[in-house]
């Protein structure tokens, strides 16, 4: 899928009136299969641009392309089948606590089934091979009927990246992939979701603390800082000078050293979008 933003700016749904816009006037193109890492400091826009990305959030102003086709002139019934052709993963998935890991896996693939299949599935899974090999990939086979609580925060992270690989989408966006998993694991995720990506050949896009996991493993790099552009290039000429400037007086996030940590909770999360429809 290609994805064009032409002077797009987008305010956060939790904004206070008076704030300056996430995202101001961004200009990004990004290719169909490409892979691309964003980064920046807390509060450069990265979430932000992720949901516009994913028509979870309306740009304020500019234009968002999918394909050459602005989604929100779409009727509504094509809006939610253009929504069907993305995958938005929020840093902390949103899945109910007593389900079966099965059945949340196995829900990547509601976009494409019908009313009652849908509801069949809750019930009983129609492709358990699938949700094995799915989970096998971020090594948790063995969690397959395992519920949702009696995860850890980590693992509880990679189900929701496992339902990637099921959806019938054609862009991946995934938000903070590794902010729950230890070194191994995040290194194991990204090249899980880079493979599957390329297996697929959708768009990947991932916003990433972790700024040397991205310089390692993406082949593009896109800076963010206060909304804007600050660089858009080959992970090779992103030089420690350009990373400086983008993390100024953000240092510590540039070091790996994460500001908060977001709980993963089993039970009442805050709420947040996925779209996988």
């Amino acid at each position: 899928m290609n994805i064009t933003l032409q002077g797009v700016s987008a305010r956060h749904p939790a904004a206070r009136t008076g704030h300056a816009p996430a995202l101001r006037s961004l200009d990004l193109q990004i290719a169909s299969g490409e892979q691309v890492a964003v980064i920046g400091p807390s509060g450069a826009g990265k979430t932000t641009l992720l949901q516009v990305m994913a028509c979870a959030l309306p740009p304020s102003s500019g234009q968002l392309t999918l394909d050459g086709r602005d989604p929100w002139a779409l009727p509504r019934a094509a809006l939610q089948r253009q929504r069907g052709q993305l995958f938005l993963a929020p840093q902390v998935p949103p899945l109910p606590p007593r389900q079966r890991v099965v059945t949340s896996v196995l829900a990547a693939r509601l976009p494409a089934m019908g009313l009652l299949a849908s509801l069949r599935s809750l019930f009983y899974p129609s492709d358990i091979p699938a949700a094995f090999d799915a989970l096998d990939r971020f090594d948790l086979a063995d969690k397959l009927f395992e519920r949702v609580d009696r995860l850890s925060g980590g693992e509880r992270q990679r189900v929701g990246l496992a339902r990637a690989l099921l959806a019938p989408a054609r862009a991946w966006l995934i938000d903070e992939p590794l902010s729950a998993l230890d070194p191994t694991r995040s290194k194991q995720a990204v090249a899980t979701l880079l493979d599957g990506a390329r297996e697929r050949g959708a768009t990947l896009i991932a916003t990433l603390h972790q700024v040397d996991v991205a310089l390692a493993h993406f082949p593009r790099i896109v800076g963010l800082r206060d909304g804007q552009l600050a660089f858009d290039l080959p992970a090779a000429d992103v030089t420690p000078q350009r990373l400086a400037l983008l993390y100024d007086q953000f240092e510590h996030e540039l070091r790996g050293e994460m500001p908060m940590v977001v709980p993963v909770q089993a039970t009442a999360a805050p709420p947040a979008v996925m779209h996988c429809r």
